[in-house]
């Protein structure tokens, strides 16, 4: 079981959106997958509960104890959680209960700074496990023809976690095929450049585990 938490405590980030696809994602490329709803607001359980033919399986687990928890609830082979934001003791038990972190930024600097106390906790549970968590930053919500997402990127690397390569960029298509209980993986074409990007997440997000199992 590979768990990775989709984790910032600031709202807007597309948080949601990277976790649902995320999750999406890695079934379609044959991997058994449970979505994980840590948000008190439960807008995945929402997401899901439009679609009563969407294949991700969604469950809710909004108490700190969800470290605890996930030990007795799947044996799926990746665990995707939509974390919450803003809500201390729930990051906590998603960072304990996450082998990978994924922290979506938007492009901007007061995102830029909100980073700052999750990445404190992530950095302090990276020391804690000698280096078995990994986690990365992801340029979300990016504005298309704009430089100011390589420009956060950079700005990003100071923290020293690794940046991705992929980034989501702000396109009508997500909320789009979210407000029917979907991801753009069934309401765009696959040659799309949502469907291209959110691939080029998934495959990006798995070398951190394929990593792992090299060493």
């Amino acid at each position: 079981m590979k768990v990775i938490a989709v984790l910032n405590q600031k709202g807007g980030s597309g948080k949601t959106t990277i976790a649902t696809h995320l999750a999406r994602g890695l079934q379609l490329q044959g991997h058994s997958v449970l979505l994980v709803d840590s948000d008190q607001q439960g807008s995945a359980r929402d997401w899901r509960a439009v679609d009563e033919d969407n294949p991700v399986p969604v469950i809710g687990l909004d108490r700190p104890t969800l470290d605890k928890d996930l030990k007795n609830v799947s044996d799926k082979e990746f665990i995707v959680i939509d974390g919450s934001p803003q809500a201390t003791n729930l990051a906590l038990s998603a960072i304990k209960a996450a082998d990978f972190v994924l922290i979506p930024v938007q492009p901007s600097p007061y995102d830029v700074w909100a980073t700052n106390d999750l990445v404190d906790l992530v950095q302090q549970r990276i020391e804690m496990t000698d280096g078995k968590l990994k986690a990365a930053f992801v340029v979300s919500r990016a504005i298309q023809n704009t430089n100011i997402g390589k420009e956060v990127a950079a700005v990003l690397q100071d923290y020293n976690l690794p940046v991705l390569d992929a980034r989501i960029v702000q396109r009508v298509s997500y909320p789009n095929s979210a407000s029917v209980g979907k991801t753009v993986f069934e309401t765009e074409s696959a040659k799309s450049n949502a469907v291209t990007e959110i691939t080029q997440l998934v495959n990006e997000v798995k070398t951190f585990f394929d990593k792992e199992v090299e060493l």
